[in-house]
């Protein structure tokens, strides 16, 4: 039988073209002037997804971008695979900074550079890929489902919905997210946990119009001014978040947990390097890994107001503006985190302004079990390829649809990257290393025959069919 290497050698520019061909589709879901190449990326990925030996595949309607969903039903008795992915991208600006044309995929050193190439039409495209293998080599031993959104980069604004109204569509025993990374190519990991989100938008207003601030100035509140005092009251000196509350839900880890994150090797010196600094900051008395994948943080993620083109310009601004976001723990609810920061705001803003705090969006924090069936198959299946068994991390960032899926569909995910921090996505140069391409679809293949075997055995060995042949062996023998 041909093997997983063999079937990506020999067809690997047939394949290459088909992600391509993905990629070249500027599905930017930021962009209202993408909705074409946004819906001929679906019907592509519906095409693909049927000639990698997939029965049935469509695109489904939601309130905003529509969703694919493709299935190759074989047994209703054998296990249900869900994959989630992605076919939206962040926008490819600022362009002057990309070497090559972000929508027109370029192989060079060994990698893929183009807009979405990790991130994700790489990563999902891996799963269409190991499908196919299987199914064309007569290994494919259980159903799998896709499910394909084109929202994610601004937040899955309507998938919970579409899986609440297709909950019985997209039932299955286990769901498989390649979104993420891992952390060295030599070095695999599978991310146990994400942090949660909440994010604002903050506008004071001094004056109902620019001043001048020679005349006004001394007489008139500076919303600028005002809005630096407020942000600067949030933080401490010793990196704590200062608002009442914020807190009040947070867990510190246990022995085992910190145990784990001690495992995680860290070079400070480099991680210095690479980020061109040559001092770390943060919460006082925990690690730099701790500070960010475990515990709480609250940043300014952008701030504006007044004049700031080019040379000077004597104004007293009307209005000032601020972006916020925080980064939430497990038992941290992002709704509620949303309305103690806005009470707060405003709180300590001072009479003399006007102050609107504005949410956006959030999305709640995830953990994975790391004894489940469907984890120890991922864990076996990174050993069989990499060599090395994976070590389970935690990350700083968010995926709103994750804990969705927990929610509406009661099956915990299995978050299955393989991106590299080098890989730089959402930025200029975006890539994925055509190794860590081929090594996901060997690592997938794995996954479903690890996967497959280990659910078979749990049936097998599972306290109701051992009761069950108990109760026959006494009926016969007394």
């Amino acid at each position: 039988m041909i093997t997983t290497q063999e079937f990506i050698n020999t067809n690997l520019p047939v394949i290459l073209e088909e992600l391509f061909s993905l990629i070249r589709m500027p599905s930017v879901s930021a962009h209202k002037h993408a909705q074409d190449a946004l819906y001929q990326c679906a019907n592509r990925w519906m095409d693909i997804l049927l000639k990698s030996g997939l029965d049935k595949a469509k695109v489904m309607e939601t309130n905003g971008n529509p969703v694919v969903y493709a299935e190759k039903i074989i047994d209703k008795k054998l296990p249900t695979v869900l994959v989630y992915g992605h076919y939206d991208v962040m926008p490819a600006e600022p362009l002057e900074l990309w070497k090559s044309l972000p929508f027109e995929p370029e192989i060079r050193d060994g990698k893929i550079y183009a807009r979405g190439a990790d991130d994700d039409k790489g990563q999902s495209f891996m799963h269409a890929k190991a499908v196919e293998y299987l199914v064309k080599t007569g290994q494919f031993n259980c159903n799998v489902k896709f499910l394909l959104e084109g929202e994610e980069e601004i937040g899955s604004p309507n998938l919970e919905a579409f899986c609440e109204a297709n909950k019985s569509l997209l039932a299955c025993n286990t769901i498989l997210v390649s979104d993420t990374s891992m952390l060295a190519a030599d070095m695999p990991s599978i991310t146990t946990g994400l942090r949660g989100l909440a994010y604002w938008q903050i506008e004071v207003t001094a004056a109902n119009r620019d001043l001048h601030s020679g005349i006004f100035g001394g007489a008139v509140a500076n919303p600028i001014n005002e809005l630096a005092k407020m942000l600067a009251q949030l933080t401490d000196n010793q990196g704590k978040i200062t608002i009442p509350g914020f807190y009040d839900r947070v867990q510190e880890l246990t022995p085992e947990e910190k145990n784990l994150i001690d495992r995680v090797p860290f070079d400070e010196e480099a991680y210095k390097k690479d980020l061109g600094i040559s001092h770390l900051y943060g919460e006082k008395g925990y690690s730099t890994i701790e500070r960010t994948e475990v515990r709480p943080t609250f940043d300014v993620c952008g701030i504006w107001g007044g004049y700031t083109g080019e040379g000077s310009k004597t104004v007293l601004p009307s209005k000032a503006y601020a972006k916020l976001s925080a980064r939430l723990v497990p038992n941290q609810d992002h709704n509620e985190i949303m309305q103690l920061v806005s009470d707060h705001l405003y709180a300590i803003a001072p009479g003399h302004i006007q102050v609107e705090v504005i949410p956006l969006h959030g999305a709640a924090s995830y953990v994975c079990p790391i004894d489940s069936p469907a984890y120890r198959a991922t864990e076996q299946a990174y050993e069989k390829v990499f060599g090395v068994r994976p070590l389970p991390v935690r990350r700083g960032g968010s995926i709103g649809v994750v804990p969705v899926f927990e929610k509406v569909l009661g099956v915990k995910p299995i978050l299955m990257g393989f991106g590299l921090e080098s890989d730089a996505i959402h930025s200029p140069d975006e890539n994925f290393p055509l190794e860590m391409f081929k090594k996901g679809i060997e690592t997938i293949v794995e996954f479903y025959l690890c996967y497959v075997n280990s659910q078979q055995l749990s049936i097998v060995c599972s306290p109701q069919t051992v009761d069950k042949y108990l109760q026959k062996v006494i009926k016969k023998f007394g």
